[in-house]
């Protein structure tokens, strides 16, 4: 096992694989298995990290609910996270400010959820807006938003900051070898029988590249829910005993 340390680059020109790592070291490998996640998006926003877990948060659950009782709040994104995210802390928050980059909810929303905001009066929907700023000492105290429609900046006093704008796979080490779509997670099964060098059919969570598989978020089309990720890394293991016997 090696602990703390990061993969670099994986390559699969030839068998077995090697996969470098950031202390310089390789490993030869005959199977891969990527469990590598994806990274939530962060604002754009210098020294912002300062406020995660002290004012922002990339999740809305039972443990953040309790924080937001009785007192605005503010949530980033327009896909049906966010919108489910709004929903669920409309029950403790005073004021729910939904802020979304596009025009309107229609591209990344479903419609049941819209409709759910919309009757809400507590839920406040704010389209061409981005937050520019976040206002705080040891824990966030502010923010100021802009409306890129008219230019006008607005500051708010809230105190708990949502981002939920999606994440980004962690597939750079791999770009090159595997194929992946065009968010850049990792293509699993069949959908690269036409890009692959598999001289037979895939198996559900193997990649482009035989004995090479694919689990959990970073995996295109996955579910991206702790449970899943869980029960495909236990599945694969299954394939990984697969592709060694026909090597």
């Amino acid at each position: 096992m090696s602990i703390a340390r990061s993969a670099c680059t994986l390559q699969c020109e030839q068998h077995p694989y090697r996969i470098k790592l950031d202390d310089g070291s390789v490993i030869q490998t005959r199977t891969v298995v990527v469990a590598t996640g994806s990274r939530y998006r962060r604002l754009d926003i210098p020294d912002a990290a300062r406020f995660d877990g002290n004012g922002v948060y990339y999740g809305a659950t039972q443990l953040e609910a309790p924080l937001c009782q009785d007192e605005p709040v503010v949530i980033v994104g327009g896909g049906n996270s966010a919108g489910q995210a709004a929903i669920f802390l409309s029950s403790f928050a005073t004021k729910v400010y939904l802020l979304v980059r596009g025009p309107n909810l229609k591209t990344n929303m479903s419609k049941y959820l819209i409709s759910r905001i919309e009757a809400s009066p507590t839920i406040i929907l704010k389209t061409r807006t981005t937050v520019v700023a976040l206002e705080g000492g040891d824990r966030l105290e502010g923010i100021r938003c802009m409306d890129h429609l008219t230019g006008e900046s607005e500051d708010h006093e809230v105190r708990r900051l949502f981002m939920m704008a999606g994440a980004d796979p962690n597939t750079s080490w791999v770009s090159g070898c595997l194929s992946l779509d065009t968010k850049g997670f990792i293509k699993t099964g069949t959908s690269v029988l036409a890009d692959s060098s598999l001289q037979r059919a895939p198996y559900p969570l193997e990649a482009n590249v035989p004995g090479v598989f694919a689990v959990g978020d970073v995996r295109a089309e996955s579910v991206k829910r702790v449970a899943s990720a869980v029960g495909e890394g236990s599945m694969c293991i299954q394939f990984v005993h697969r592709a060694l016997a026909n090597q």
